[in-house]
This record gives C-alpha cells, sequence and structure tokens, in this order.
C-alpha cells in the first residue's frame, strides 16, 4: 500500500511539469496569435487614418499636418541599422529634390533599443532634414504592418497608400552604402505627381527588423 502511494504520488509529481508546460504553450500561443492581430497590413489603395507621434525633444505632430502637400513619404528607418544606413543618404537627397514639388517626408523610428536622442543626432550627422519622430509605442508601425528598415508608405495627397516597399535596389538585398539608390521611390513618386499609376506599387522591404 505504502509503495502503491509511493507511485501514485511520484506520477502526480512528474506530471505537473509537463501540465505546467502545456499550458505555458498555451498562453505564448495565444500570445502570439493576439500580437499577430493587433499587427495590421496595409494594401495598396487603403487609406491611413490621422496618428500622432512625437519627434525626440518630445513636441507632438500629427498626419494631418501633410494636408496641403501633394504626396507624403512616411519612411521607417534605424539608426543602428547598415542596411538602413546605407539608404540614409539617398532618403537625404530625396527629400530635398521632391520638397519643391510638395512632397512631405516623415521619418519614424520604431526601435525600442534607440532613444531620441540618438535619433536625433543620427538625423543630424546624416542630413536628415525632414521630419523624424519616435514611435514609442510601436503604434504606427503596428497599425501599417511595418517591418524593416527602411520601409517606405508613399501617400498620395488624400492618404491612401500609392506604393509600398524598399526605397530602392529591392531586387539586389545585398546592396553596400556606396550602391543604394532610390529608384523606386522615386519612380512611385513621380507617378503620384502626375497623376498616373504607379508602375510597380509593390516591392520587397529588405532590412533589419523593426525592435519591438
Amino acid at each position: 500500500m505504502h509503495n502503491q502511494t509511493y507511485s501514485l504520488r511520484a506520477s502526480l509529481f512528474n506530471r505537473k511539469p509537463l501540465r505546467l508546460l502545456l499550458l505555458l504553450s498555451l498562453l505564448l500561443g495565444l500570445s502570439g496569435r493576439a500580437a499577430a492581430a493587433e499587427m495590421g497590413s496595409v494594401k495598396i489603395g487603403d487609406r491611413i487614418t490621422e496618428f500622432t507621434l512625437k519627434d525626440p525633444q518630445g513636441q507632438p505632430h500629427s498626419l494631418s499636418q501633410s494636408k496641403g502637400a501633394r504626396a507624403t513619404v512616411v519612411i521607417f528607418i534605424a539608426t543602428r541599422c547598415p542596411y538602413s544606413n546605407a539608404f540614409t543618404h539617398v532618403m537625404a537627397e530625396l527629400s530635398r529634390e521632391y520638397q519643391d514639388k510638395g512632397v512631405r517626408f516623415i521619418g519614424i523610428n520604431a526601435n525600442k533599443t534607440e532613444p531620441g536622442a540618438e535619433v536625433q543626432q543620427h538625423a543630424v550627422k546624416n542630413g536628415l532634414s525632414f521630419l523624424v519622430l519616435k514611435d514609442e509605442t510601436d503604434d504606427v508601425a503596428n497599425r501599417l504592418g511595418a517591418q524593416v528598415t527602411p520601409e517606405v508608405f508613399l501617400l498620395d495627397s488624400g492618404m491612401t497608400v500609392k506604393y509600398h516597399g524598399a526605397v530602392g535596389n529591392s531586387r539586389n538585398p545585398t546592396t553596400k552604402p556606396g550602391e543604394a539608390n532610390g529608384d523606386e521611390l522615386k519612380a512611385a513618386l513621380d507617378a503620384v505627381l502626375t497623376g498616373t499609376p504607379v508602375p510597380v506599387a509593390t516591392t520587397k522591404a529588405f532590412g533589419c527588423t523593426i525592435k519591438r
């Protein structure tokens, strides 16, 4: 009898960790599915609704401030990602080229590992004269479904997505700094500004995963 009781207790003891592991796996699975459900995925033709983010100095800026712009370029960028940094000069050049054509550029940093002061220093160092904002809660990154840096969402004057993907070089993900170009975004911008269909509305954005 004593041996039977001991065997029963041992059996229950051995099963308890298994039950806990199964429960933990279930909870993690539910959590992962919930996170996936919260992640948006905008499509070409979707209209982006209002959002407000703060710049590194803590001043709020809203998407609606682009009212009157002929197009708005939203680019998710990073300070430490080599691939994103390979395109910083391209972003800077495009923003200068298209500013006088009525295009507004907005950079968004959604990386938890990159504080506001670092974001500001990075923008100054790399000549990013356009607005750069911090997405502290990943709200905008999640809503748009942004995954990597750099990743572009081009909006027309009505805040409708006309292009989504790479700044350039989407067919060559091994781009080196001196080889980076903005051909794909530039083609999309020119199409939007002339009221013609974007030749390639979606491309593959390569880069570093956003550190949520």
